[in-house]
């Protein structure tokens, strides 16, 4: 792979990546990943590797491009702005803000991947109990249809579950 990642889009036809889904489990059975060398051999795969080819399969089965990239990857403030999901004048607020540190080492910004992730993590964990509330606000508005003996609760981000393993 290139120090620059690679981008896999979503097969035309998911089905397989469905079954492939369902035969790697889910994050609460237990289990020994492990994959099986061309020569028969199995090799055990460590359990951070197993969840991040897991999240892999369902974001391609779920239609979504994924891009591979060492966290090292250096980043133009276009690409880190794609990545965000905001725009180029918006992510230079943010790098001269101090929120993401970035080098100039001549004309243009450069942004480090990790840095770009870490300001995304931040982010959503800041966003959360506001969302939280906005959710009860409607619950109490009576703006969902549900129950009155139903409960809603919010699936923690991928961020939350490294946080707390």
């Amino acid at each position: 792979m290139s120090s620059t990642g690679r981008t896999v889009m979503p097969p035309e036809q998911p089905q397989r990546l469905l079954e492939l889904l369902g035969a790697l489990g889910t994050e609460e059975q237990v289990r020994t990943p492990a994959l099986i060398a061309s020569d028969g051999s199995r090799i055990d795969l460590p359990e951070e590797l197993f969840e991040v080819l897991r999240d892999v399969v369902k974001s391609l089965a779920d239609g979504l491009a994924i891009t591979v990239a060492p966290t090292h990857t250096v980043l133009t403030t276009s690409e880190a702005a794609d990545l965000l999901g905001v725009s180029r004048p918006t992510l230079v607020r943010l790098l001269e803000a101090g929120e993401i540190p970035y080098e100039q080492p001549a004309r243009h910004r450069k942004v480090r991947l990790d840095d770009v992730l870490a300001y995304q993590q931040r982010m959503q964990r800041a966003r959360a109990p506001g969302l939280d509330e906005m959710v009860r606000d409607a619950e109490d508005a009576g703006m969902y249809d549900l129950p009155e003996d139903a409960t809603i609760e919010r699936l923690s981000t991928s961020a939350e579950r490294d946080n707390l393993g």
